[in-house]
């Protein structure tokens, strides 16, 4: 992986110097190397940072075509990348590097932005095309790798993170829609909580030149309607799905340099480290972090399943008081709201990572997020996709369901009193439970904004700017609800908050790519044609991959219900440092970096905390989390109002 930026001008000239800063600002996406070009005419530049992995030797960035009318920086991996090559070598095409990342150049050179239909991976690129005169720039389809842009004083700035368009010169400054939605949504396809910050959306290409921008989808989940499920046996299923995950994770073993794996106690990363572990030639290595809190600690399921693999278990102890140090340097490079502290767990495991000398590691992200791993998901095919279950027996499947997932509660189960959701109810018939959880957060934080911010967004119907912007008739109509609950949280969870704060940018910020086979399009194409029965079977969350990866997997894992990957909240630990930077932060002049919240009213907050119930101190963390990641983005990026 690496980090890249784009500058360019209809009218230029570009400054190079801004073009030099903003690529400086990613040397932790790629301390191997930095280069930038600027085109004759001057109108446009690329710059690269680079992260070395494959092509150690001759894949420095940018790239350019054998005319040297197209040049191209890359962030990410291609894969299956070795049989393109020789096809574009059979075609003609004279490649300059033995880089994956080139594949995309010539296959543009061939077929224009329908390229981006035999790229495989995670991936986010800029081309200019001197031809035609234009920028095209693409985002994988799930959003694992960023790109974000911008438009200021007629100039059009790209790059991986925002902290680069701000050292670009792009103004610094909130923006109040975002950080707004922020807190009810969680992320938003587009939106950012920066002012003139976009995001380019998973699964769409941006096209710049004379004229303007335009954005354009080019894959999306298409998930059939209840009534188009083929009918196969549970079996054929299985079968067909372990095949199509064993070769993603094949294909994301190859590296020029050693690939480790994370491995929590969890169902997706000891079903890719079993399945990896088939494949490796050399035992691997399985990085595991291990908490001081018994409910949030999976070292010793880890270690089980390590010893089961042949791999080699290496446990990276953290505190909380860990979490404490790490907290503001995590949310800098996150560049978002976090809800839990468990992104600067995974910054801290990534710095281990880059420790003992790897760069590559394969992780289990977006499983959940395809196979409706998390317990709202469970709770949706409860409510919906019940099949003319007693309603004695649902009710009390859901009261267990609260029961044996008291760490979710106000994150992935809804908790308390919500905002109103009857827009969402009247447009899709009925209200994902992930979304009643958000709601729920987002009453609690109403009572924090200052009451002219408040006042501003009262009569707003929360998920309206969120769902004016999908298409809700060809991708959600007819669909089963569960389905439709995946599809709104991939859209909007799994790119802003699941693969930024638990992924990319936690990873990245230690100079270590993630690879999640997971998220590989062949096996989501597969897994969105399945009955939703095998997503979630009764009350057993993702049934295909247990069936699928069972021979690879400890009995302990195979029974295991999902757990979140979650640090212990820093509510319930009040003599902890994390506890107490909460305090002196919010009480302190470090709120005053967010002008949209009412000090006295989170005072009161956190002057109730002692006299509540651990369940509720669980809740109220997440709100005081998101404001305390909030003072940190003020002050580190010193935003203005």
């Amino acid at each position: 992986m690496c980090g890249i930026v784009a500058i360019y001008h209809p009218q230029g000239p570009i400054s190079s110097e801004a073009l030099r800063r903003a690529t400086a600002s990613l040397y932790h996406r790629g301390p191997d190397g930095q280069r930038q070009w600027v085109a004759p005419h001057g109108r446009v530049g690329l710059g690269h940072a680079r992260l070395s992995i494959i092509d150690l030797v001759t894949g420095d960035q940018p790239i350019a075509s054998e005319d040297g009318r197209r040049h191209i920086v890359v962030n990410g991996e291609f894969y299956d990348y070795e049989r393109i090559q020789r096809e574009l070598a059979k075609a003609g095409h004279r490649l300059r590097t033995r880089s994956d990342s080139e594949i995309a150049l010539h296959l543009y050179e061939d077929l224009g932005p329908q390229c981006l239909h035999r790229l495989r991976g995670e991936y986010a690129f800029v081309l200019w095309d001197d031809a035609h005169q234009r920028l095209f720039a693409a985002r994988d389809r799930f959003g694992i790798k960023p790109l974000f842009f911008a438009r200021h004083e007629g100039a059009l700035y790209l790059a991986s993170e925002v902290k680069a368009l701000f050292a670009a010169g792009v103004p610094a400054r909130w923006h109040r829609e975002g950080l707004y939605h922020a807190t009810l949504v969680g992320s938003h396809p587009t939106e950012t909580l920066y002012h003139g910050v976009s995001q380019l959306p998973p699964g769409h290409y941006l096209i710049a030149g004379p004229g303007g921008i335009q954005i354009h989808r080019y894959w999306d989940f298409d998930y059939p309607e209840v009534s188009g499920t083929p009918a196969r046996s549970d079996d054929d299923w299985s079968a067909e799905f372990q095949a199509v995950l064993q070769e993603a994770v094949r294909l994301r073993l190859r590296a020029d340099v050693p690939v480790g794996c994370y491995l929590s106690g969890g169902l997706d990363s000891c079903s890719v480290l079993g399945l990896a572990a088939r494949q490796a030639a050399e035992p691997i290595r399985a990085f595991t972090l291990a908490f001081d809190h018994a409910d949030y600690d999976e070292e010793a399921i880890a270690r089980e399943m390590a010893a089961l693999a042949n791999a080699e278990f290496c446990p990276i102890p953290i505190r909380q008081a860990d979490l404490t140090d790490d907290f503001a340097d995590a949310t800098w490079h996150s560049e978002t709201l976090c809800l839990n502290a468990h992104g600067v767990a995974k910054f801290a495991l990534s710095r281990a990572v880059r420790d003992a000398g790897y760069k590559v590691v394969l992780t289990g992200e977006g499983s959940d997020e395809i196979l409706a791993g998390y317990p709202h998901f469970r709770r949706d095919m409860l409510l919906y996709d019940s099949g003319g279950q007693d309603p004695g027996a649902i009710q009390a499947l859901l009261a267990e369901l609260e029961r044996s997932n008291p760490v979710s509660r106000g994150l992935l189960l809804p908790d308390g009193e919500a905002a109103s959701l009857e827009g969402v109810r009247r447009l899709l018939g009925f209200v994902p439970s992930w979304m009643e959880a958000a709601a729920g957060r987002m009453r609690k934080m109403e009572g924090l904004w200052a009451d002219d911010f408040r006042a501003e967004f009262a009569d707003q119907e929360a998920y309206h700017p969120l769902l004016s912007g999908l298409d809700v008739r060809g991708q959600l109509r007819g669909r089963a609800p569960v389905n439709q609950a995946l599809y709104l949280w991939a859209k909007t969870i799994l790119p802003g908050y699941i693969l930024t704060v638990l992924g990319d940018r936690m990873e990245m910020a230690h100079s270590v790519e993630g690879r999640v086979p997971f998220l590989d399009h062949e096996v989501v194409e597969l897994i969105a044609a399945m009955p939703v029965a095998l997503k979630i079977r009764g009350m057993t969350e993702k049934f295909v991959l247990r069936e699928a990866a069972r021979p690879v997997l400890t009995e302990t894992v195979y029974r295991r219900q999902k757990h979140p990957f979650l640090s212990p909240p820093a509510t319930l630990n009040p003599h902890d440092r994390l506890h107490q930077m909460v305090q002196d932060t919010l009480r302190g002049s470090g709120l005053r970096r967010v002008p949209y919240i009412d000090q006295a009213r989170v005072v009161r907050m956190l002057d109730r905390l002692p006299g509540l119930e651990p369940g509720e101190q669980v809740a109220i963390d997440q709100i005081l989390m998101t404001l305390l990641s909030a003072c940190v983005l003020g002050e580190r990026f010193a935003l203005a109002a």
